[in-house]
């Protein structure tokens, strides 16, 4: 009986010598490889640190402009803070002379009436109610009003109130020709339209 081939024994393993030479190989490439990543991964570290300082650059206020535009608006407030008190000042004198009109008004016809009828009048009585009448306008007049001196103006529709209408002799036609109702003037603006006649 014939014997079939003897079987191949196994080729011996590596040894320590060339185990040891394989893993500081490894060793070796691992190192490297961490090396190159390292590297890579600074490149855009550093990038991005350059991005951020440019940014901090731009962003940094100007301290300066602020300064000027504080000063400005501090001054804008300043200026409406003083308009609106003198508005409210100018408001207050004109309500409280709305109220004394009518009393001014009442010694205008006081004084009439006793021009009307001379004979019956006090003199005295005249002078006392005259002297309260100038002293009332005066004070007016301290405050900013005047009163308007309407009767041989032309009509003007944004002082005057018409309440009737006449032919009037060497008069041109529009012309204020009675003041039944003094007005009165506060700065630019009415207090009072007076009350007219106007020639037809």
């Amino acid at each position: 009986m014939q014997s079939g081939p003897e079987p191949t024994l196994p080729e011996e393993g590596p040894s320590e010598a060339e185990l040891e030479q394989a893993e500081v190989e490894v060793e070796a490439e691992v190192i490297e490889g961490d090396a190159v990543t390292s590297e890579e991964a600074a490149v855009p570290a550093e990038v991005e640190a350059e991005a951020e300082a440019e940014v901090e650059v731009e962003a940094e206020p100007d301290y300066k402009d602020q300064w000027i535009r504080s000063v400005a608006e501090l001054d804008n407030v300043r200026k409406r803070a003083r308009r609106d008190a003198a508005q409210a000042e100018q408001r207050g004198v004109a309500r409280l002379a709305r109220e004394l009109l009518p009393a001014l008004d009442n010694l205008d016809r006081a004084i009439k009436a006793a021009e009307a009828h001379p004979e019956s009048a006090n003199p005295e009585l005249i002078g006392g109610i005259q002297l309260v009448q100038q002293e009332l306008i005066a004070a007016f007049s301290r405050a900013g009003i005047v009163r308007d001196t309407a009767l041989g103006e032309p009509f003007n529709p944004h002082q005057h109130e018409a309440v009737a209408q006449q032919p009037a002799e060497g008069q041109a036609a529009g012309t204020v020709i009675e003041v039944y109702e003094h007005g009165y003037l506060i700065g630019d603006e009415v207090l009072r339209a007076a009350k007219v006649v106007v020639a037809a």
